[in-house]
């Protein structure tokens, strides 16, 4: 009997080893990204330029443009690397993801982890990860279709200030097709209060397919374009940096994408063909 208890043990912990301190499962992740494959490689076909620019060791502050009323790009770099490159991608985004039932759970379990300055350095920092942010915050995903492709802001650059600290990179990725998979037609500000939610979109595919359009993209095109790392020549650990230097930055980083963006909308034939 003691020797049963202990193989069962031993069990558990094999078990709960495979959820590392942020909530990541390798196994979850693992079928998550079979899931996911059949949508990547024949739905939105995806097309990757520049991914050897992705550092294959040490930590990387990845950053891109963000959009889509349920924001596919997430879903297609975080897959994208991890097929390619082989290296786990952690992507951060909001508390208010992390605190759902169920689907917060889920989403650390594939590599979610909460927007925080302390959780970006010991992942940079500490570990060497690769890390996914999208300055645009809620402001991306939450424009209209009309303003597709016009980056919002990107906040007060603290992005920049993490990678400084980190004394990581940045890798900029340009994304296009995002915002024709799930564009917002408008949006009921009234009803996003009422349930405690940043914005509360119709989209195109709702109108289209009804209840299903809240789960079901349109079959748009993705290019991916990494740009070339961005490197501070600062010191790492320090408590504070210049905020003029940090909003500098972020602003270059910002106007690098949206350029990129432009470029790649004029080279474009087809939203549904590249």
């Amino acid at each position: 009997m003691p020797l049963e208890r202990k193989t069962e043990t031993e069990h558990d912990v094999a078990r709960l080893s495979d959820v590392d301190e942020w909530g990541r499962s390798a196994h979850v992740r693992e079928l998550a990204r079979r899931a996911f494959a059949p949508m990547y490689d024949h739905w939105f076909r995806v097309e990757w330029e520049g991914l050897e620019k992705i550092p294959r060791e040490g930590g990387a502050l990845l950053v891109a443009n963000h959009a889509g009323a349920i924001p596919s790009d997430a879903p297609v770099i975080m897959h994208g690397i991890e097929k390619e490159l082989d290296r786990p991608v952690y992507g951060m985004a909001d508390y208010f993801f992390r605190k759902m039932p169920v689907v917060g759970t889920l989403w650390s379990r594939v590599g979610g982890v909460t927007a925080h300055p302390d959780n970006a350095f010991r992942l940079l920092h500490d570990q060497g990860q690769l890390a996914l942010v999208f300055p645009e915050g809620t402001k991306g995903p939450s424009k209209s279709y009309t303003d597709r492709y016009r980056l919002r802001r990107f906040g007060r650059g603290g992005f920049v200030e993490i990678a400084m600290r980190s004394g990581v990179p940045v890798v900029p990725i340009a994304v296009v097709g995002a915002e024709e998979s799930m564009p917002i037609v408008f949006r009921l500000p009234g009803i996003a209060k009422a349930i405690g939610v940043p914005y509360f979109p119709v989209t195109a595919n709702l109108l289209a397919f009804g209840p299903l359009g809240f789960a079901l993209y349109f079959p748009a095109k993705f290019k991916l374009r990494v740009l070339d790392p961005v490197h501070f020549d600062v010191q790492p650990c320090q408590e504070r940096y210049s905020k003029s230097r940090v909003m500098e930055e972020a602003e270059e980083i910002r106007a690098r994408l949206q350029e990129t963006l432009y470029d790649m909308l004029r080279e474009r034939r087809s939203v549904w063909f590249g």
